[in-house]
């Protein structure tokens, strides 16, 4: 996947991760809310990757 594609796929799973979180606050499900919080932090790490990737590809050009 390309670096847009790790950004766009993060930004999603950092937004359905914090519904999840805020729909376990709601209901006292803590089930939910860890759901949540580790579909966030991949979101996080797919983003850094898409980030990572720009930053190669931008070095390289550079060569």
């Amino acid at each position: 996947m390309g670096s847009t594609g790790d950004k766009i796929k993060g930004t999603a799973n950092e937004a359905a991760g914090r519904m999840k979180k805020a729909a376990g606050d709601l209901t006292g499900n803590n089930r939910l809310k860890a759901e949540g919080a580790g579909q966030e932090a991949k979101g996080k790490m797919q983003k850094a990757v898409g980030k990572a990737k720009d930053a190669v590809k931008g070095a390289i050009d550079k060569l």
